[in-house]
This record gives C-alpha cells, structure tokens and sequence, in this order.
C-alpha cells in the first residue's frame, strides 16, 4: 500500500484491531533498543523496556480474554498499558486507547469514519490529561497529524506517513512537558521518545490491514 492510494477500505472488525495491537507489540519489541536510546538523551533511559513490557502484556491479555468488539479490544488494552507501563507512558497510552474504545461503544464492525473520530477523542484525552498541544514536543506531534490524515480520507500509509513526519519534526523542538522539559534549551536536537513510539502504533495499522 502507498500513501496515495485512496481510503481506508478494510473491514475493521475485531480480529483486525487484535492484529493491530499485536503488530503494534511485535513493532515495539523490534524498536526497544532505539526507543531506550532516544529516551536516554531527554528522559530516564526506560521509554523501549517500559513500552515493550506494556504491549507483552496487552498481546497476553488478549489471547486469554479475547474481547468481543473492537472497542473492548482496545480497553482491555489501555488498562494493561496503566498497569504495566511505568512513568507517564503508561497512563497516556492507556488513556489513548481506553478513551478510543469508549468511543467505539459496542459495534462489532466499525467504519474508517468511526476510528478516526474514536483516535481524535483519544489524542484530545491525551492533550488533556498531559495538558499538552501540538508542538510541545510529545506523543501528540505524531498521533494527531495520523488523525488528520486519516479525516482527510488518507489510507493506513498515509497517517504512517504523516505520524513520522510529525514524529522526527519533534527534533528541533523545545520540550514544553513532560520529563524532557527539565533539560529546557538541551531538549533542542533530541526526538521526542513518545513521538517515536505513537509512530510506531500509527504504522501497525498498515500491518493490521495486509
């Protein structure tokens, strides 16, 4: 799939949001180390290991519960990222998805329209909850250019795209939140760790789809 190829046109079931965590683990486990390594510049060296152990568990909860919709899918999983992610990882990406499947409510299928808005509702209780904004130097600067390339009628590949894009934008960036914001003028040159790893979610759903 391309990034100019048109819309997202799976069927966007529950066995397809179980492959998408499932990529989205196997993609943190590949990038722990490089992960760690951004993290050891601007935080406290544990975003690759405290990430990796998260989706472990999310990819174990699922093949025992094995959830019923899409949206219990994604909760049952922001509640084993809370409870397994150090730091604040664990409560924003447990947010972002907890808050995502909430929106999805009960439907066992739901349309590329419905997974949008329910990314868009998670990123916005990310926002709030971090009390951070686009441009802050966070996990927000790669989930929300994905959101809206996805509204724009973009496939899976494009919000890869555009979630990378936004995430290596957080180079030359001062660090406004977070851990990072201590280092002030020195955050500048670094990536943002949770940018990284948001970007690596966002192209799992490219994986989810094959």
């Amino acid at each position: 799939m391309s990034s100019s190829e048109p819309a997202v046109e799976h069927v966007l079931d529950t066995p397809f949001f179980h492959r998408w965590l499932s990529a989205a683990a196997a993609s943190v486990t590949r990038d722990a180390a490089r992960l760690t390594e951004l993290d050891s510049a601007i935080g406290d060296a544990d975003h690759g290991t405290n990430m990796q152990r998260g989706f472990a568990a999310v990819t174990e909860a699922l093949d025992k519960e094995r959830p019923g919709s899409p949206g219990a899918t994604l909760i049952l999983a922001g509640r084993q990222l809370i409870s397994k992610v150090g730091g604040a990882s664990g409560p924003l990406y447990g947010t972002l998805l907890r808050r995502a499947g909430k929106a999805l409510g009960d439907a066992e299928e739901i349309t590329p329209q419905q997974l949008t808005d329910a990314l868009r509702a998670g990123a916005d209780a990310v926002a709030q909850l971090g009390g951070a904004a686009p441009g802050d130097k966070t996990m927000l600067d790669a989930l929300l250019p994905a959101v809206e390339a996805l509204a724009a009628g973009g496939s899976f590949a494009a919000a890869a795209e555009a979630a990378e894009k936004g995430a290596l934008a957080t180079t030359p960036m001062l660090a406004r939140k977070g851990r990072a914001s201590y280092l002030g003028e020195r955050s500048i040159g670094h990536q943002d760790p949770g940018a990284a790893s948001s970007a690596l979610i966002v192209a799992a759903l490219t994986e989810a789809a094959r």
